[in-house]
């Protein structure tokens, strides 16, 4: 078992090994990006990586307090989800009422990976393998779907 000090290193190792590895990729746009902390300029609509003791995922997380304009939101999604799974190359799971870490209602598009750890490091290049293509691929998605939200705001 890791102490909490040396699980909180593993992860932060992790991250910055993935940023450093993102690090010479440019956004859709052409410009420097941080890939980890993905910025979609649309309040409440986040890209969110996890890396866990047993899984990882990546998904689109809209966490609006207001349950109707989380709603909006994610019917604006279904709208652009033939757009979104050309772009991704796959099938993502849509969850239009779940909680995260914390318990608080979100809607959530997602891609999981299981039997993964971010604690094994021989995991690592599976993790990169997973996040990468589809976070770049979320950002190219997003170069042209965020002005579909741009009047919800």
């Amino acid at each position: 078992m890791y102490t909490r000090e040396e699980a909180s290193r593993t992860r932060q190792e992790f991250w910055t090994t993935f940023g450093k590895y993102l690090n010479p990729v440019l956004s859709s746009e052409g410009l420097r990006i941080n890939w980890i902390n993905y910025h979609t300029r649309v309040k409440d609509v986040y890209f969110r990586m996890h890396a866990g003791n047993k899984t990882a995922s990546i998904s689109i997380s809209i966490e609006h307090g207001d349950a109707s304009i989380r709603d909006l939101y994610f019917e604006q999604f279904l709208e652009l989800k033939m757009l979104l799974h050309d772009q991704l190359s796959e099938e993502w799971d849509w969850k239009r009422a779940t909680t995260d870490e914390s318990g608080r209602p979100v809607a959530r598009i997602e891609k999981e990976l299981s039997n993964v750890s971010v604690f094994n490091k021989d995991d690592w290049p599976e993790l990169i393998s997973f996040f990468k293509p589809r976070i770049i691929a979320l950002d190219a998605f997003w170069e042209n779907a965020r002005y579909s939200f741009e009047a919800l705001r």
